[in-house]
Formats: structure tokens, sequence, C-alpha cells
């Protein structure tokens, strides 16, 4: 078999820094795609793998937001050719299976191997001095080439940046659809978003864009509280209990109708606050991870069943990659939807541990 030579970030066991190396990249097999990436998107899952907090199948490839161009592909391929400008959705959508049949594409079978990078057929594309390494979600975009299912390849229109097409792999439905299909925002509604990076500053403008008249940011770094309100929102604190003050009062005591999740952690403090600043019937929406050691979901019942609120998670914002990726790119080319403000740096292959150091310190929405 063929084989070229990609040059990747990768993590070999967690508590360590991205490392930058070269990797044998096979040829793609039927229904497989080989992409040479021109840009990723740098989410904080990833960061959770360096953390220790992601479970997955070590050495790994980085990387799950990207786009570029298809070089060539395997047998049987139908989705795309070579030549293709693409997006990567870091969720495979077969079409056919009961979860995309019915209209939830976001649990597609086909991406059960997310955290080991291994392709349907038990092998591995990446290989190194005779080791097997996966591709974060069966992608890895922190590297210049991978071969990826097929699936998992959604047309990128020409008019698009690269920049801004790796986002809507992950970051922008992601938030997006966490606050308009998860939580299912509807006009007139208060909404609290804990966290505005890259995914909350995406429910902060799926939340407007949804009719919410009220949209309150709680994150502790300033800079991203004063860039959530370039995406919408009406209201940003530094804490919980600030924004738990403002919401009763500016809704008579109502409480808010959603409260969604997105912090870089989650934990059983942040979901707590977010149940109490709740109302009768609201819903708190889960999109973030917590780190593996905690317990980020602990209420007691009778704060849900005396007010009827309800606590559920959201994967890929319940977005439908193959509908839902075209939908966001036309209305940020119509301008109702900001992704180019999103990007605050973009950086080289070989700078991404610099770039993890400030998505950690704040200074990023989102680095590219």
């Amino acid at each position: 078999m063929a084989t070229i030579t990609t040059r990747a970030a990768i993590a070999r066991e967690p508590h360590q820094e991205w490392e930058i190396t070269d990797l044998q990249l096979d040829d793609p097999k039927e229904h497989e795609v080989r992409i040479k990436f021109a840009a990723s998107g740098l989410c904080h899952s990833d960061h959770h793998i360096t953390e220790g907090d992601a479970p997955v199948r070590f050495p790994i490839v980085g990387g799950h937001e990207g786009s570029g161009i298809v070089e060539s592909v395997g047998p049987n391929v139908r989705r795309v050719k070579p030549g293709d400008r693409v997006v990567c959705s870091y969720i495979p959508a077969c079409g056919a299976c009961r979860p995309c049949s019915t209209g939830h594409q976001n649990m597609c079978v086909k991406g059960l191997n997310a955290g080991t990078g291994m392709f349907l057929d038990g092998t591995f594309r990446f290989h190194k001095d005779g080791e097997d390494f996966g591709g974060f979600c069966s992608l890895g975009t922190f590297s210049q080439y991978a071969v990826v299912s097929e699936w998992a390849v959604v047309p990128l229109p020409d008019d698009i940046p690269f920049e801004v097409g790796s986002l809507v792999g992950c970051g922008v439905p992601t938030g997006w659809g966490s606050a308009v299909y998860a939580a299912g925002v509807r006009a007139g509604d208060t909404v609290v978003v804990f966290g505005a990076g890259g995914v909350g500053s995406n429910a902060v403008q799926g939340a407007r864009y949804a009719g919410a008249k009220n949209v309150v940011v709680v994150d502790p770094v300033e800079f991203k509280r004063e860039s959530a309100k370039t995406f919408g929102a009406t209201e940003a604190f530094a804490t919980a209990a600030e924004a738990h003050e403002f919401v009763a009062e500016t809704t008579w005591g109502q409480l808010a109708d959603h409260v969604i999740m997105t912090p870089n952690a989650v934990t059983e403090e942040m979901v707590n606050s977010g149940v109490m600043m709740t109302g009768k019937g609201g819903k708190v929406t889960i999109t973030a991870v917590g780190h593996l050691t905690e317990k980020a979901v602990h209420v007691h019942g009778g704060a849900l069943i005396g007010y009827q609120r309800q606590i559920r998670g959201a994967l890929f914002g319940d977005c439908n990659p193959l509908s839902d990726i075209p939908k966001l790119l036309g209305l940020y080319r119509a301008g109702d939807l900001k992704i180019d403000e999103l990007i605050t740096r973009t950086y080289a292959l070989d700078e991404v541990n610099q770039a993890y150091r400030d998505l950690t310190e704040g200074r990023n929405i989102r680095g590219v």
C-alpha cells in the first residue's frame, strides 16, 4: 500500500503538551477520502485530551474541526471527488442508520470510534515506526493530511474561507444548536449561557436569532464578557450570583427559561447554580464536559420536581450535519451569523501549544 508523509500534532499520553512529528498516512480505502487540510479550529475538546479529561486511545492525532481539499478518494466514494473543498463534521452522517434516518445525524452509529480513531474495519491510517495512531473523532485535523470517512465530509462552497469552514464542523453548530434545537429557545425567552468561548458565543448567537429577549452570559474572563456582546449578549456577569440577581429582577422572579452550559469544564457548582436560576418548566442544557474525576450533575430531586425543571445533554447541538452546516453557512453569507469575529488569532501548526496556552489563559474566543 502506498503511503505519504504528513506532519501532525500528536498526544502520546495525558498531561503532556502536543508533540509535532512526521507520520505515515495510508491511502484511503472504500468509502474513505484523503484530505489536505487548509485550516483547523482549536477546540477546547482537544485540550481535554492533553489534560487527561477525555477517555481516548493513545497515541492520537489531535484536531476535529477542519476544512480543506479532497486530495484522493478510495473505491465507491460518491459524496465528493478529488479537488472538492470540504468541511469535516466531527460526527459522521451516513444518512442510513436508525439515528440518521430519524433526523438525528448527530448520533450516527458510524461515529462510534471517536475516542480511538480506528476505522470500522478495525484498522488505522496514521502510523509511525510500526505503531498505529488514531485521529481524534476519526479525523485528526492537526495534521497536514488525514484519511477520513466520506460520511464525515460536507461540501464547502467556493466563496467561504477555509478558516470559517473549519469552525462549522464543530464549534458553531454545537453552540448555535444548543440554543436553537437542544434548548428550544423561543421568542421572548430569558436565556443564561455559562461560558462565552468558541461554543458559548454561538449559543449566544443562536439564542438571539431564535428571538430571546434576554441573553445573559456568565464568564469570569472580562475579554470574553465584552466579546459576548458582539454576538448578541444583552448582559454579561463574572459570577453566577450576579447573573441570578439580575435574572430574578428582570423577570419579576420568574427566573430563566433556559440555562445553557458551555464552559471550558462544567462543574457541580455550575450545574446547581444553573438549576436554581431556571424557572418553572425551564431547562438546563449541558454541552460542555467536566473533569473525569468529578461528578458535574448532582442535584437534589426536589429542586427538579418542585419547578418541573429539566436537565439534558446536547451532542453537536442536536444538529444534522448534512442540513445544518449548509444552513449555517447560508446565515453567515447573509450576515446573520458572525463567524469571522470568532477567530481571535491564527497559528501555524508548530504553534499549537502556544495556541492552547492562549486559550486557557482567556486570550482567545477561537484560535485557528
